[in-house]
């Protein structure tokens, strides 16, 4: 007996807006009397502490980066939460089109794939040289847990496919012996990243940096993709002083930003595993923070009593073994919180904690038992349910 299981894309953002049906720009506009918050309820409007009208949360829906995106703004007027909504999407579709994507001819990714075993490389831009810079830093503290090198062995197991939702009929693991070719491509070791030497009149902070990757292999950014967005829309939000407030989920990641009018705190809930349909605990949180979530119950297909599931394992290039059912990462930079949280997940408790430490993150693993494992700043923050 087999199936795949997993809300489909569309159904879930039917889902979002079953209550409203309104829309803008394209978007889904989620009106803030009509529904609560991403991670939590929201006053449909709010007085600061002269009784005068303040920020109201507006929420909108919509799909990028193959996923649901739910913001919940906090502005004066609408004008200014749509505006800031329709640039967030922008933003997102042109990180994915310019430069994430492995299947968009227009990206970054792709053309680095393509000129793989080439003598010339590919010359990247400053932030994807910085961002496959601190992916090769990450593989190397993780033991090799966190490898965005992965991309002929994830393409074997179509991860592409069970992130968008799609029905997997005729499921079967990949051979091991063509799973073995495909891992013999993989290792962030083989990522040779090469500082060009600087003109005269330029300064080394501005030094173009070209990509080497040997023949075969290829990049596949879906494990950090989510929190290099996480980082832009953070960027997007300063630079949107109307903005006093927001909540963001990006798929398995959540952005909360500034604050609410009445200074109370965000309030997030951990999916639990055993449930998807309820909340394990919750976060309360004060500021700017990233929370981002790996588990097996996300993407899976069972198959004859064995759950293959989207996070794979590097060292063996199939779904982790793992007595983890779910980890959450905390933490206030969120260019790695995604790729932390697949490491840790795979790493176990033990190791993952000291990993997590290293970036300075709060993390929570979920057990196969039920039990719950944390750091000890985790506890400050998070209360079971």
């Amino acid at each position: 007996m087999k199936f795949f299981l997993r809300r489909s894309i569309a159904g879930a953002l039917a889902a979002i807006v079953l209550c409203c049906g309104c829309a803008y720009n394209g978007a889904k506009r989620m009106m803030p009397e009509e529904s609560g918050a991403i991670a939590e309820q929201g006053n449909a409007e709010s007085a600061d502490r002269t009784g005068k009208s303040a920020a109201k949360p507006w929420q909108y829906a919509d799909i990028a980066m193959g996923t649901v995106v739910q913001q919940t703004i906090y502005a004066k007027d609408e004008t200014a939460a749509a505006d800031f909504s329709g640039k967030a999407m922008e933003m997102l579709a042109r990180l994915e089109r310019e430069e994430i994507s492995w299947r968009l001819d227009t990206s970054e990714v792709y053309r680095a794939n393509g000129a793989a075993g080439s003598k010339e490389g590919v010359l990247l831009s400053e932030d994807m040289a910085a961002l496959l810079e601190n992916c090769q830093e990450l593989w190397e503290r993780s033991e090799g847990a966190f490898d965005v090198t992965l991309g002929a062995v994830t393409r074997l197991w179509d991860i592409d496919k069970w992130a968008a939702g799609e029905t997997v009929e005729g499921f079967l693991p990949p051979a091991e012996e063509t799973l073995a070719q495909a891992l013999d491509t993989c290792g962030s070791q083989k990522m040779l990243l090469v500082w060009e030497a600087p003109a005269a009149e330029a300064s080394s902070a501005g030094n173009p940096t070209r990509l080497f990757l040997p023949e075969g292999t290829q990049l596949d950014l879906g494990a950090v993709g989510k929190g290099f967005a996480m980082e832009k829309l953070c960027s997007l939000l300063a630079e949107h002083p109307h903005v006093t407030g927001a909540v963001i989920s990006l798929g398995g990641s959540i952005l909360t930003y500034g604050s609410k009018p009445d200074d109370s705190p965000w309030r997030v809930g951990i999916v639990n595993p055993f449930d998807t349909s309820a909340s394990i605990g919750i976060l309360t949180l004060e500021g700017q923070w990233c929370i981002s979530t790996s588990g097996d119950y996300e993407r899976y297909v069972d198959l004859d009593g064995v759950r293959y599931h989207h996070i794979l394992d590097p060292k063996t290039g199939s779904p982790a073994v793992s007595d983890v059912r779910g980890v959450t990462v905390l933490m206030k930079d969120s260019l790695l919180s995604d790729g932390l949280s697949t490491a840790c997940y795979i790493l176990g408790p033990e190791k993952g904690m000291t990993l997590a430490e290293q970036y300075g993150a709060e993390v929570l693993f979920v057990m196969a038992d039920g039990k719950l494992e944390m750091s000890d700043g985790m506890e400050q923050y998070f209360k079971r349910l």
